[in-house]
């Protein structure tokens, strides 16, 4: 652990951020931290393992947890990712509970809710995007969830433009308790290199390729190689399951996969601040969804 250089008392906790699938949690984890630690797609399920991004203001340091979304499983990969966010509200000082305005209470918003009771959790309720929807309608979406369960507070706001999120950070200053910094001062996320480089290789690939291909993708960062000149080399495998998604990720005459790893060779040298050297290579793995490896990389629980 490591204790703020600050004189007086210290204040650090967790807050989990918790939400239907593309509710807009990531974007308002990297809205509150100040830089971007989580993925952001415009396809759903895209966070699937709990990304810590750590925020300071003053002599408090508040670490969010960027929870999967929660939704209705159906395969391994589904059970372990909800069994995380579920594991990682139950963790928390505070809980978030996101809701997309624009879909008010659907089918896993009604699930959440739910389970909050059921496992006698408090949340914080969020309603988020409200620059897409009227006032009206926003009153009376606040008035049937706070109907449903009981919230310790109710925040209606857009983490895409930042509207109401300096009043959910101050609220959230005020909730965490005395204590001693979790992280050293300057440090914004606990999610280590080699996964972060995949991550920011993943969201690339559906950041271009969201009408292609399917959620059966993962990349794992296979070498890290630190050179004296301050730059890294990179070499990655994105593991697709069948034969047709690899020529897709690849493209016609490798266009593709050069565009996928230009991007997130800038992104990933923005974001470590020192020259990237990316390599990407494509294999076909039909049950890598299976392997306990990839499991264990990403802090999930393979047998739930």
């Amino acid at each position: 652990m490591s204790e703020s250089p600050s004189p007086g008392i210290t204040r650090s906790g967790f807050v989990a951020v918790l939400g239907a699938p593309n509710v807009g949690k990531s974007t308002l984890v990297n809205r509150l931290v100040g830089a971007k630690v989580s993925i952001v797609s415009p396809k759903v399920q895209t966070t699937r393992t709990r990304i810590t991004g750590i925020a300071v203001r003053g002599a408090t340091q508040i670490v969010f947890v960027d929870l999967p979304g929660v939704f209705a499983p159906r395969r391994r990969l589904d059970r372990a990712m909800v069994d995380a966010a579920w594991r990682g509200a139950a963790d928390a000082d505070v809980v978030l509970l996101v809701i997309d305005a624009t879909r008010g209470l659907d089918d896993d918003s009604e699930r959440i809710i739910a389970g909050l009771v059921e496992r006698k959790l408090e949340a914080v309720l969020v309603i988020n995007k409200i620059d897409q929807v009227k006032r009206t309608a926003l009153l009376g979406l606040a008035a049937d969830l706070n109907a449903r369960a009981t919230f310790a507070a109710t925040f209606m706001i857009s983490a895409l433009t930042g509207d109401g999120t300096a009043e959910l950070m101050q609220y959230l200053e005020s909730r965490m308790p005395e204590g001693p910094w979790l992280y050293p001062e300057d440090q914004l996320t606990d999610l280590p290199e080699r996964l972060l480089a995949a991550e920011i290789t993943r969201e690339q690939i559906f950041m271009q390729l969201h009408q292609e291909l399917p959620y059966s993708v993962a990349v794992e960062t296979e070498k890290w190689e630190d050179f004296a000149d301050g730059s890294v080399r990179v070499d990655q495998v994105i593991y697709v399951q069948r034969e047709g998604q690899r020529k897709i990720v690849i493209g016609e005459k490798g266009s593709r996969i050069k565009a996928i790893g230009a991007a997130a060779r800038a992104e990933l040298a923005r974001l470590l601040g020192r020259k990237v050297h990316l390599f990407l290579h494509v294999k076909v793995a039909p049950d890598w969804s299976e392997k306990r490896a990839f499991y264990r990389d990403w802090g999930l629980e393979y047998d739930v």
